[in-house]
């Protein structure tokens, strides 16, 4: 059996080129290399998955001018995971290979992940080196918690940010992946995976793997990303809110009690019901159709049932659902309770309507006093 090489590892970035969704951070270090103006202490921060140990690499192999596969790079680059070495001891062997000139190259460059995970004793001990290295050596420190690295350190870096990946960005790199290995996929299938990495591409590139396995040669389907991913089809939601335009609260009920039995969260449902709605609410404006984080294919179906909800109504459920979530974990019955949101969900507008048509004007307060009255 051939050895299986994850997609993370078989198509990380060889240049800046390929980084994706970081052009701030990889025409900044272009710049900077080309100008000979490169910092000798550089922290990169940002979520997991972003790019930062890979752009340090690249930083790395650049500035010595080595290819992807030379040996030499063993030689210059150094990686130190601070997780497991964060002692004051392994800063002090850390500081005596730094004595030493390269062998090969210009740079021997160090690269220190989960650098937050140091102790302040560790920290102190490498102060002085980050601050003065000798001209030779390069530090580049990842942390996905930038908050805990000490002031001290910080003032000595030059501080590279980087961003969670879009959405957008994560479907077309996964779509590229696809093609080169002749895998069939749906847009819907791969946007949905860009969505349940929340920003990491890497979190994107182990669905897709797995979502590759699972299909076996079939191609990557949206119904079956949303089985494996224990995802809520959109289908249930535009369900749920032609009833609630009915005024109807016994489908949204039904449709509610399929989704329990199916294993999933009543505040899974709530939420993502929630989102649902706020979609519709954009959907309503050209300028803001773009903020909808859905495929093309299911803003059609969104700006369609946009048209028939008016906006204020869309505000009202948009208020009873938040409410709901709000109170979901503090309820000794939460599937009573989600079920007395979609109720008060479908007929709030009739209860606006009379409560209007009574007192000449509606409150959230006087239209949720009118639906419990009517309920009860």
């Amino acid at each position: 059996m051939d050895n299986f090489v994850v997609s993370a590892r078989k198509y990380r970035p060889l240049g800046f080129e390929e980084v994706v969704g970081q052009e701030h951070i990889t025409t900044t270090l272009r710049n900077a290399i080309d100008g000979h103006k490169l910092a000798q202490a550089l922290l990169f921060c940002g979520p997991r998955g972003v790019g930062k140990t890979t752009c340090a690499r690249i930083v790395a192999r650049m500035i010595n001018g080595f290819e992807e596969k030379a040996e030499l790079n063993s030689l210059n680059i150094f990686e130190l995971d601070a997780a497991s070495n964060n002692s004051v001891e392994d800063i002090r062997n850390l500081i005596d290979q730094v004595r030493y000139p390269p062998q090969y190259g210009q740079f021997k460059v160090y690269i220190i992940d989960e650098v937050h995970m140091l102790s302040n004793a560790a920290f102190n001990a490498f102060l002085k080196t980050l601050e003065e290295p000798p001209p030779y050596a390069i530090f580049i420190l990842a942390t996905t918690e930038k908050h805990k690295v000490i002031p001290t350190i910080l003032s000595r870096c030059q501080i590279f940010d980087f961003n969670r990946i879009q959405i957008s960005d994560i479907a077309r790199q996964l779509k590229k992946i696809a093609d080169r290995e002749g895998i069939k996929t749906e847009e819907a299938a791969l946007h949905l995976i860009a969505q349940k990495a929340d920003g990491a591409l890497r979190d994107a590139l182990s669905i897709f793997d797995l979502m590759v396995t699972f299909s076996s040669g079939k191609g990557v389907t949206f119904k079956d990303v949303i089985r494996n991913l224990h995802i809520l089809d959109y289908e249930y939601y535009f369900k749920v809110v032609d009833a609630l335009l009915g005024e109807n609260h016994a489908v949204p009920l039904l449709i509610f009690d399929e989704i329990l039995h199916k294993g999933f969260d009543g505040q899974n449902f709530i939420l993502g019901l929630s989102e649902h709605i706020r979609n519709l609410m954009v959907a309503q404006d050209a300028r803001t159709v773009l903020l909808m984080e859905v495929p093309e294919s299911a803003q059609k179906n969104y700006a369609e049932q946009a048209k028939a909800v008016p906006y204020s109504l869309l505000l009202s459920w948009l208020s009873i659902a938040s409410q709901c979530d709000i109170n979901y974990k503090a309820s000794k019955n939460q599937r009573l309770l989600v079920e007395l949101a979609l109720m008060k969900m479908a007929h709030v507008r009739s209860v606006i309507n009379s409560t209007q048509n009574g007192v000449g004007h509606s409150t959230e307060a006087t239209a949720t006093a009118g639906l419990k009255k009517k309920l009860n």
